[in-house]
């Protein structure tokens, strides 16, 4: 009697099993995804034989035109040879570092740089189009000249850093403001500057003004976006930011307290959440306006070095349910359901080919759920992924979303 209970239990068990398999399958086959495809062709050729550098920054405004901002200083020489004097080639110079384009992929827009306004980034870093039509731009440049990044971006704030301020201009490139003064940052908790921002958005609802700071500071920070007025500020989990340096990240340490740097990149959604890619602690921290903290998660928490989390952005449909996550160390773009923070499915990978990356560093999204990407180092380049609507998640990785796929 003994072994037929066992035995009837054991076939159960087997039961059991098998059914929570069929509808653990079941349930990654109704799960679904935005569907996108690289379009190999956007956006069309520069003219006057420019070409860009370090593409680290890009945003979409209301009329869905694509602004991005590169590094001109990114460039080798030999890349500029029309530069030279003498003039070496007919072919290349660096293109201005603010560029737009049109949905068809034509350059619509161009200028910056110094001389521009009274003070410009040493090295440029993150663009943002509020919904006035005003566009942002940050750096995380040390010195007054551009240098290549170091190796560790960890201690790239120490002492003081010519990049501790943001800028706004016009969309025809006239200057409107500043907030910061270079070389006058005193750390996170300083409330009249910056210390080498990353990226800056802007509410519609309140005209509020939110930072990644950044890349020397361990904050978000809220100035208001028409007189640069200071409002609030916030470090991890929403406490007090401290400047201690951190101990090398290890995966398997408890989560950090503070953010490591560089807070990377925010994004707002419609319901007043406030995602933040703290970059190499791997992980994304959700706020609501006022800095008071919701949750977290981990995004390839193994990874090393530059981090997992650089940039992050909202889907387009009403309810806004999925974050795209620009992960430059893993050369792809993880596609997270925004309720759970669950990793639904990712596309991209490393190499040079459309659909393939060299350092993903900045993404947004237009009206029509379109996905754009830049690349950093010597991925030097934007790109365009169209929204081809919702599909079952067929492949945990998709590698690179192709025309034509399955």
């Amino acid at each position: 009697m003994r072994y037929r209970i066992l035995a009837s239990l054991a076939v159960v068990a087997a039961a059991a099993a098998v059914w929570m398999g069929m509808r653990s399958e079941v349930a990654a086959a109704t799960a679904q995804a935005p569907r996108l495809e690289v379009d190999p062709f956007w956006p069309k050729p520069l003219p006057n034989h420019w070409v860009i550098g370090a593409t680290i920054g890009v945003g979409v405004d209301g009329n869905d035109n694509v602004w991005i901002i590169h590094r001109q200083g990114s460039l080798e020489d030999k890349e500029k040879y029309a530069t030279w004097n003498p003039k070496a080639s007919e072919c290349c110079a660096p293109a201005p570092p603010v560029m737009a384009f049109n949905q068809a992929g034509d350059l619509i827009a161009h200028w910056g740089g110094p001389g521009t306004g009274p003070v410009w980034p040493s090295s440029n870093h993150g663009i943002d189009v509020d919904h006035k039509g005003n566009v942002w731009i940050g750096g995380n440049g040390r010195g007054s000249q551009p240098a290549a990044l170091a190796k560790d971006e960890s201690n790239m704030g120490a002492g003081r850093v010519h990049d501790s301020f943001v800028l706004k201009f016009s969309q025809s490139g006239k200057f409107l403001m500043q907030i910061g003064q270079p070389f006058a940052s005193k750390g996170s908790n300083d409330i009249d500057n910056l210390k080498l921002p990353a990226k800056t958005i802007v509410d519609p609802k309140t005209n509020e003004l939110y930072v990644a700071d950044g890349y020397g500071n361990r904050r978000v920070i809220v100035f208001d976006a028409d007189t640069g007025k200071y409002k609030r500020h916030w470090g991890a989990y929403g406490n007090k930011p401290d400047d201690t340096q951190l101990p090398p990240y290890n995966p398997a340490d408890p989560p950090s307290k503070q953010f490591r740097t560089p807070v990377h990149g925010l994004a707002l959604a419609n319901d007043g959440l406030l995602y933040v890619c703290d970059r190499t602690n791997n992980r994304i921290q959700v706020f609501k306006t006022d800095g008071t903290y919701v949750k977290e998660a981990w995004v390839a928490k193994a990874t090393l070095g530059d981090g997992a989390t650089f940039d992050v952005a909202l889907s387009r449909d009403p309810g806004q349910k999925y974050l795209y996550v620009a992960d430059g160390s893993n050369m792809k773009v993880h596609v997270l359901s925004r309720d759970t923070l669950e990793i639904l499915t990712t596309f991209g990978d490393g190499g040079r080919q459309p659909g393939q990356f060299y350092a993903a560093h900045s993404i947004a999204t237009d009206s029509k759920g379109n996905v754009y990407t830049t690349e950093t180092y010597r991925g030097q380049r934007v790109q365009k992924f169209v929204y081809k609507g919702l599909a079952p998640v067929a492949k945990k990785d998709q590698g690179p979303p192709w025309p034509g796929r399955k």
